[in-house]
C-alpha cells in the first residue's frame, strides 16, 4: 500500500505525517493502546458473531479474525515485554466511541447489521492508515517493519467488513452507508485534538 492509501480506503481526512513523529516519543504509550486496541477488536468479533449467529457469513469470516486480532495483541504484548514496558490499565477510545454516538438508533432491526459493519470497516481503516504512518515514519527499522505487517493485515480486515456488508444489502445501501459514514469520521476526527499517545 503506498502513500496515496487515503483514495485506496475512501478515509476524507488524512492523518498529519507528523503524528508518527509525536507517537515515536510516547512509544509504550502507543504500543499499550495498540495493545488494547487488538483485544477491543478481537471482542468486537466475537460479539457480532454472538449477536448475529444465524447469519452464516458472519461466522464464517470472523471465527478466523478473532484468532488472528488475538494474536495481534500477544505479538504486540510480546513487543513491548521485549522493552520492558508494562501493559498497564486500558484506555478511554474518544474516538471509537464519538463514531458509536453516530450509530443511527431508530432504524428497522434489519439494518442495524449494517452500521455496525460500517463502524468496524472504518476503525480497520483508519488503523491501517495509521500503521502505513508507523512503518514509514519510525526511526527503528525494527518497529518499521512490524508495523508494516499490522498495516496490510488491516487492510484486508477492511476490506473484510465491506464484503460482509455486501452479503447482507444491495451495494448501492452498501456504498451510500459507507459514504456517509466516512463524513461522520473527518467530523469525529476533526473535533478530536491530535494525540500521539492513542492509535486513533
Amino acid at each position: 500500500m503506498s502513500t496515496s492509501d487515503n483514495s485506496i480506503l475512501g478515509l476524507k481526512m488524512p492523518t498529519d505525517p507528523r503524528w508518527a513523529d509525536i507517537a515515536s516519543i510516547s512509544l509504550e504509550e502507543i504500543l499499550t493502546d495498540h495493545a488494547f486496541c487488538e483485544q477491543k477488536a478481537a471482542t468486537q468479533c466475537i460479539s457480532l458473531i454472538q449477536r448475529y449467529p444465524d447469519k452464516e457469513a458472519i461466522v464464517n469470516a470472523l471465527s478466523p479474525i478473532v484468532t488472528e486480532e488475538w494474536g495481534h495483541f500477544r505479538m504486540v504484548w510480546a513487543e513491548m515485554k521485549k522493552r520492558g514496558y508494562s501493559l498497564g490499565r486500558q484506555r478511554k477510545d474518544d474516538y471509537v466511541n464519538l463514531l458509536l454516538q453516530h450509530e443511527p438508533k431508530h432504524i428497522p432491526a434489519d439494518d442495524k447489521l449494517l452500521h455496525k459493519l460500517m463502524i468496524c470497516a472504518l476503525i480497520e481503516a483508519r488503523s491501517c492508515e495509521r500503521f502505513r504512518l508507523l512503518s514509514e515514519g519510525l526511526e527503528e527499522e525494527g518497529l518499521r517493519n512490524f508495523y508494516h505487517k499490522f498495516m496490510v493485515s488491516e487492510a484486508g480486515h477492511y476490506r473484510l467488513f465491506i464484503g460482509l456488508a455486501g452479503e447482507y444489502y444491495p451495494a448501492e445501501k452498501v456504498r451510500a452507508a459507507w459514504d456517509q459514514w466516512l463524513q461522520t469520521e473527518a467530523q469525529v476526527l476533526q473535533s478530536l485534538a491530535p494525540r500521539g499517545d492513542r492509535m486513533h
